[in-house]
């Protein structure tokens, strides 16, 4: 019975190593049968810096065409995003906070942005909360994957999502209209210093290419929205692009670029890949 329980605890170790990710952010996919590998690269969001390693650029050239979260290249994107980034059935921040945290947050987006909350009071307040993200940065906000696509556009590749515009606004629609105003208003009282403080180390572990620390940085995050709906936010999403991103693997070489939390852990692409028979390896610059 104790040799049992000692090869259970043994292989239980085995199993949480297993997720640990070497320091990488760009894997190669490949499988036997396959002519070409594929790969996928761990973006972010919002950063100050956009310029991709000499090692992303090669797998670049090396691939026939681009798969993004979303098609980003998509003329009626911002059109699109517009009319989805409004809440449903009437509901409206004047309702969803009392009078004077309503008053804090429309005077610190008027003293950050210039906008009254009062014109913007019908949209998700998650969106109201990424317009904070200049601010945390302390730059120019820019965005890795827009400088994919570039050098994509300029190899005259084909880009494409892997979900739509309204598949990823819905994911605001899942997630509680109070608890997105919620987290906006415990931001704004603040003046942002949690979510700062939590940026920045998710920036650094992310320019250490560290998949695994990216992730503690997200579990242990103040802002309950990616504790509480890590599933909606991550998991779910993962498991529904897998069926897509092996189709495409199968028929042609492609460069995926996603964030990068969807990369680490037990759930994430790059162990899914693995346990459905890909070899998914880390790629380092030379």
């Amino acid at each position: 019975m104790k040799k049992l329980i000692a090869i259970t605890l043994l292989l239980s170790l085995a199993s949480l190593q297993a997720q640990d990710l070497e320091k990488s952010l760009l894997w190669k996919i490949s499988r036997k049968g396959i002519e070409k590998p594929s790969y996928i690269f761990g973006t972010i969001h919002a950063t100050c810096d956009t310029i991709l390693s000499p090692k992303v650029i090669t797998a670049l050239k090396n691939t026939d065409q681009l798969y993004l979260e979303m098609d980003i290249d998509n003329p009626n994107m911002q059109s699109e995003m517009l009319s989805d980034m409004m809440m449903k059935n009437g509901m409206s921040m004047v309702k969803l906070a009392s009078k004077e945290d309503f008053e804090i947050v429309d005077i610190f987006l008027k003293e950050q942005l210039g906008y009254s909350l009062q014109q913007l009071t019908t949209i998700k307040p998650f969106f109201i909360s990424a317009m904070f993200y200049p601010k945390i940065l302390d730059c120019k906000s820019q965005s890795i994957e827009a400088e994919l696509m570039k050098v994509s556009q300029q190899q005259n590749k084909d880009i494409f999502g892997l979900e739509t515009v309204k598949e990823q606004m819905a994911l605001f629609d899942v997630i509680p209209y109070q608890e997105q105003m919620n987290e906006l208003i415990k931001s704004v009282k603040n003046k942002l210093v949690i979510d700062k403080k939590e940026f920045i180390e998710g920036l650094k572990m992310y320019g250490k290419e560290d998949l695994n620390g990216l992730l503690k940085v997200i579990d242990k995050s103040e802002n309950t929205m990616m504790s509480k709906y890590n599933d909606e936010l991550l998991i779910n999403r993962n498991n529904k692009w897998i069926p897509k991103i092996e189709n495409e693997i199968e028929r042609k070489s492609t460069f995926f670029g996603v964030g990068a939390a969807h990369l680490a852990g037990k759930n994430g692409v790059i162990m899914l890949l693995r346990k459905n028979g890909y070899t998914v390896e880390a790629v380092f610059n030379n």
